[in-house]
């Protein structure tokens, strides 16, 4: 099984000069970017390491994700985010599990042996509201194994399953509508415990309010569709 590994960027500069070197290039066959109109030397970065760059003419990273599909070659597409949430250790063990019939695997946050960047917190308000979306996709579309972490980006997916559940989902919803959509379809998803750290340039990614109401629509647009 061919694995290529997508990089998505948005002026991630100083994540990709902190963990680039630690990448196991070896661990896949092919790697690319897609790059939401970085202006921080993001792009010029990532040519200087030999990575193409492809552009999305749509914002948003649900199109970086169909971008991405559209550009790889690779038979599953390992997709990874460098602003330091996700650990590039982690990038290998996706295969194996994808050679194991799996259609979707996911690094979760949400088991004994992993961490959620707020679990030294008391107060989780992003954890508690990821789990509840969780709940709800598992009762209303899961009929197999529960799922513990349907919202992670840090995920692997296979062309075939990718042209067969047909995302259309905007933004930071596209994970999830993935994970609703390989529910209804009763496809084959694998799970692994990740340790996921702070963001290295103390950016607070998403805003929380917007990506919240982003995700009841989802919820609601997968509940009719």
């Amino acid at each position: 099984m061919k694995i290529s590994l997508v990089i998505i960027t948005l002026n991630e500069i100083v994540g990709l000069q902190s963990i680039f070197e630690r990448i196991p290039l070896n661990a896949v066959d092919e790697i690319l970017a897609v790059d939401g109109g970085s202006t921080d030397g993001t792009i010029e970065f990532l040519r200087s390491k030999n990575v193409p760059v492809y552009f999305q003419d749509v914002k948003g990273r649900g199109e970086a994700f169909r971008v991405a599909f559209r550009k790889a070659t690779g038979d599953a597409l390992i997709l990874f985010s460098p602003d330091g949430n996700e650990d590039p250790a982690d990038i290998p063990k996706f295969k194996p599990l994808l050679e194991q019939g799996n259609d979707i695997v996911i690094a979760t946050r949400m088991v004994k042996g992993a961490r959620n960047e707020e679990d030294d917190s008391w107060f989780r308000p992003r954890k508690w509201v990821n789990h509840s979306f969780t709940i709800l996709a598992n009762l209303f579309w899961n009929r197999q194994k529960f799922v513990t972490d349907t919202i992670n980006g840090f995920r692997a997916i296979t062309k075939k399953t990718w042209n067969e559940i047909a995302l259309d989902g905007p933004g930071y919803t596209i994970e999830y509508q993935g994970s609703i959509r390989a529910f209804k379809k009763k496809l084959k998803i694998a799970e692994f415990p990740t340790i996921e750290s702070k963001r290295i340039d103390n950016g607070f990614g998403s805003p929380s309010f917007d990506t919240g109401m982003a995700f009841i629509k989802i919820f609601f647009y997968e509940l009719f569709v």
